[in-house]
């Protein structure tokens, strides 16, 4: 009997080991928006922050202080959420908004700790007790030393981009195309008045070019407010739709298309103390882009980075903050092709005598150490490869740590450089993708990573002993399954010479003996980096899910994508999808010469530029795929906004023969291959006018696309609609690839 019993045991183990390794995944398990997305991404439940040189582990509703850097496990209970918000019991703290006092005086407190739920707690880095809490309802500060809350500052109904002062005595913020402050005792001011809606306050212009994300920037003390004014009047009205009423409502949005008439920035200066506005004076042309802002430390000076329309001609540029009268320019930056600033001056110590400036004025882009006065003193890092971040700089200013390319643009690497010298050290060991954390003291780094082949780890490396401990890890979310294996390399670019990466996603039990159909996914833009050595080479959901029905699923970056130098960038320029089209046709005859392609059943799929680059593929090779879809495809270039076309097509006037040579439209008679085209009817990056305008050419020329709407969507369908657009996708490859 206990052998029979053995038996049903080992039985029912091998049925479920072979069932999970057999297991298949639905589109609600592997696209974000789908039901079960969470149980099926890597995620390290544990994060960590620095608090000076304290290192503080949130998990769940908790804070814990780790008291032995040596051995982490050696924690201690700090703070928990429920003791941060509105206390019925408590007495109210100095410094508390009048607006906290009468929630509890009122007997509010439970019904504003419940919708002010914590979102997210900010540690100061130099190890300051007041930590900022950021809930639902608004922001406050929560003292550490007291386990109070010292104030509270709600976010007004309709507000957006909210922004705390650096002294914590005011948020700014906006509601509708106004900026506005509000102070510790609740009292709330106007900074501007505009009654034109085309005039747009303390919101990020440039429609988020150059690195902007936002149009509010307090001064380090806190007590002056640099903003964004964006007129946009002169610019077009581009017509959108909102069909969702019962009668659709036009919605429009101001547009500025290449060669047409962009908007006017300025930049205003707010004294919170006298309630007095000014703004720098900039001067002309108007249609330059205003870049990069930042404070020097003591707040009496701004700079920013001034392009160009033509934006390949860069000025540092400093203004009396107080005045807004032009100081000087420290230096410039001139490029036969563009000059793309995307990074603010950095200061390197509180004197402000140093700052930090990057730049791809050698080819690649680097850190330059400048005095105050716009002299060079040394350039610290230099070589074929890319910074890509800066992390920070220790307490003393004596080294500041970034991220990088070297020794590999696969990867990214922690390392420090000493201002002093410029020599450099490198501080992760292992490969992967690495961004990092720095002490206050500069001692200690939380080193955050993953690779191909680890979905994920934390360590804490001591700098000065050299010593790298494990702070938490990932688990696998595919432990125990069977995956389509995942594998990289590289193949030569079109010009011969250049070296691409590629990931090849296989079907499971892959057999090559066997022929598979191919699914190609392609972006192929400025600004994208698909392929590195992150959790299974970056790859994605539909490629996890199109390889178990049995695809080999092929991804490559060609020349025109970043992180590979100016050189490797600049190849397109104004001549978009024609050197891009060049290699991905090399990456489609490598897929030819391996036994087990079918390379009669083979496919393309892109969104946005890689919507561009799938139908531009298929037009100008017509017959190397059998189905293609796109999704936002930018169709013709002179329909895109101003500050991202010109910066790589120039204007329309200035480069006919490019912008004719990288449109589609003419080209729509060349479609042999079966098309689908899928756009949000309310897009406002890629406007719905790319794919009507090519449906009526390919009318015109008797070619037969097909053409799918996600109304109410913009350029990207997000939520649950999402899962229905992969599954739309795979649906019309698996009805035409045979």
């Amino acid at each position: 009997m206990h052998r029979h019993f053995l038996f049903i045991l080992t039985y029912l183990f091998a049925t479920t080991l072979a069932a999970q390794q057999t297991r298949q995944f639905t589109l609600e398990e592997l696209i974000p928006g789908g039901k079960e997305y969470t149980r099926f991404t890597p995620r390290i439940p544990t994060q960590f922050q620095w608090h000076g040189d304290r290192l503080m582990a949130l998990r769940n509703d908790s804070v814990w202080i780790v008291k032995d850097l040596t051995n982490p496990a050696d924690k201690q209970l700090f703070l928990t959420f429920d003791k941060i918000g509105f206390e019925e019991d408590s007495t109210g703290q100095s410094g508390q908004s009048k607006e906290f006092e009468q929630s509890k005086q009122s007997g509010q407190s439970k019904q504003s700790k419940q919708s002010g739920q914590v979102i997210r707690l900010s540690f100061p880095a130099d190890g300051n007790p007041l930590i900022q809490v950021v809930m639902a309802n608004g922001t406050g500060l929560f003292d550490t030393e007291k386990m109070a809350m010292e104030a509270f500052f709600s976010f007004p109904d309709s507000s957006e981009n909210h922004l705390l002062s650096p002294d914590n005595h005011h948020l700014a913020y906006t509601i509708g195309n106004n900026l506005f402050i509000r102070n510790r005792d609740g009292e709330e001011r106007a900074v501007t008045r505009e009654e034109n809606p085309g005039i747009v306050c303390g919101q990020a212009v440039h429609r988020n070019e150059f690195g902007i994300d936002g149009g509010i920037f307090w001064s380090p003390d806190g007590k002056k407010l640099a903003f964004y004014r964006m007129d946009e009047t002169m610019v077009t009205d581009y017509p959108l739709v909102d069909i969702s009423t019962r009668v659709a409502e036009a919605k429009p949005v101001k547009y500025p298309m290449a060669g047409m008439k962009s908007h006017h920035v300025t930049i205003g200066i707010h004294d919170t103390a006298t309630g007095e506005t000014i703004y720098l004076k900039t001067g002309t042309p108007d249609e330059h882009y205003l870049t990069n802002i930042a404070w020097n430390p003591d707040a009496s000076s701004i700079y920013v980075a001034e392009l160009n329309r033509g934006q390949n001609r860069m000025k540092l540029n400093r203004y009396h903050a107080a005045s807004g009268d032009f100081d000087r320019t420290l230096f410039e930056e001139i490029n036969p092709w563009y000059v793309e600033p995307e990074h603010p001056v950095l200061f390197t110590d509180s004197k402000g005598d140093q700052f930090i400036w990057q730049s791809r004025r050698d080819g690649f882009n680097h850190l330059y150490l400048y005095d105050r006065s716009g002299k060079l003193n040394r350039q610290l890092t230099r070589g074929d490869w890319e910074v890509t971040d800066i992390i920070g700089i220790d307490k003393k200013g004596e080294n500041l740590y970034f991220v990088s390319t070297d020794p590999t643009p696969m990867e990214r690497h922690l390392y420090s450089v000493e201002l002093k010298n410029g020599k450099t050290t490198h501080l992760s060991t292992q490969p992967g993708i690495h961004s990092g954390a720095i002490s206050h003291s500069g001692r200690y780094f939380t080193d955050r990573f993953s690779a191909h082949d680890n979905p994920g780890e934390i360590r804490l490396i001591d700098i000065r002993k050299g010593k790298s401990t494990l702070l938490a890890a990932a688990d696998n979310p595919y432990e125990g399954i069977e995956m389509p294996p995942v594998e990289s390399g590289t193949i030569k670019a079109a010009d011969g010479s250049t070296d691409l990466y590629y990931r090849l996603v296989k079907p499971a039990g892959f057999d090559a003996s066997k022929k598979y159909p191919v699914a190609v996914y392609v972006y192929g833009g400025p600004h994208s980096q698909m392929v590195s050595n992150r959790w299974r080479y970056g790859s994605g959901g539909w490629e996890t899910y199109m390889a178990q029905k049995g695809y080999l699923v092929f991804v490559m970056d060609n020349r025109g994508t970043s992180y590979r130098g100016a050189a490797f960038e600049q190849v397109t320029h104004r001549q978009l999808g024609v050197e891009e089209a060049k290699d991905q046709r090399k990456g489609v005859e490598y897929l030819h010469s391996l036994p087990y392609v079918d390379k009669e059943r083979m496919g393309i799929h892109g969104w946005s530029y890689g919507g561009f680059m799938t139908i531009n593929l298929l037009l100008r090779y017509p017959g190397l795929f059998r189905v293609g879809v796109a999704g936002g495809p930018v169709i013709d270039w002179k329909y895109y906004e101003v500050m991202y076309g010109e910066r790589y097509m120039d204007e329309p006037d200035e480069n006919p023969e490019g912008y004719a040579e990288s449109s589609l439209l003419p080209k729509a008679g060349q479609l042999k291959d079966r098309l689908l085209i899928i756009h949000g009817d309310e897009d406002p990056t890629v406007v719905m006018q790319h794919s009507l305008q090519f449906l009526k050419a390919c009318i015109k020329a008797g070619t037969h696309p097909d053409f799918f709407i996600y109304p109410g969507h913009g350029h990207n369908m997000m939520g649950p609609d999402r899962v229905h657009l992969h599954a739309h996708i795979t649906r019309y490859f698996e009805d035409f690839i045979d």
